[in-house]
């Protein structure tokens, strides 16, 4: 399976030579080259993309702001005349920062990231299967059955999930936030935060826009995760 690409730069040569390098690397496929952040807004709103090559120094809205505004951020490259940037990059979880002018050899080795960390996450979805009343769950080589309806909530560990249950101790698995979060049921589960996802029918106690659990765990409702919530709340609780 290729990597889709889109690629955005508003100097027209450094972007036709990130489109060259891209159809001259096997793995990857090339969506579409374009000089504007907003375009770019634009089109992942409507297509899938899985990597972008995001020029830093454009004008209006630049490369790192544009990536921080994306709610579900493709894996990311940056490109820039300036190494000053290359710390702040990898704050919004960049896997390579490239600077120009930009040579084959560099490039292949930053898309070979993407490569390895793509194949990864593939492979996760064999530490889950669900069904619509429980999951099978990959844990310390053991096959784990868990009941949907125990579950609490679900916790981000990096490349790992933890999966709080009712009655019983928590269990870890290698798998991602969005693959788990597309394999549970939307009527059911509720990503709330980027490192939490909740059982809605498990929620009691609503307290400063935190869900509290047993009391003692609080549950932050993250900004961009507030009106889907608030509508939840609207519709099942008398306010």
């Amino acid at each position: 399976m290729t990597i889709k690409c889109l690629a955005i730069d508003d100097e027209p040569l450094a972007l036709k030579q990130i489109g060259n390098y891209i159809k001259k690397t096997p793995f990857l496929e090339l969506v579409d080259l374009l000089n504007s952040s907003f375009d770019a807004l634009e089109y992942i709103s409507s297509d899938q993309v899985d990597l972008l090559f995001v020029d830093i120094n454009m004008p209006d809205l630049n490369g790192m702001d544009f990536v921080k505004s994306l709610k579900e951020k493709p894996y990311t490259i940056f490109t820039t005349a300036y190494s000053d940037y290359a710390i702040e990059g990898y704050k919004v979880d960049a896997v390579d920062y490239l600077l120009k002018p930009i040579g084959y050899y560099d490039f292949l080795r930053a898309v070979n990231k993407v490569k390895t960390l793509r194949d990864s996450k593939m492979n996760q979805a064999i530490n889950i299967k669900t069904t619509a009343d429980h999951l099978f769950v990959k844990s310390a080589y053991k096959l784990i059955r868990i009941e949907l309806s125990e579950i609490k909530y679900i916790e981000s560990m990096h490349e790992y999930i933890r999966i709080y249950l009712v009655n019983d101790k928590p269990v870890m698995t290698l798998v991602s936030m969005k693959s788990i979060e597309q394999q549970l049921p939307s009527d059911k589960f509720m990503r709330v935060h980027r490192s939490f996802i909740v059982n809605l029918s498990r929620i009691k106690v609503i307290e400063r826009n935190r869900i509290v659990f047993d009391n003692s765990i609080y549950i932050p409702v993250g900004d961009q995760y507030k009106d889907a919530f608030q509508q939840f709340i609207e519709k099942n609780f008398l306010i």
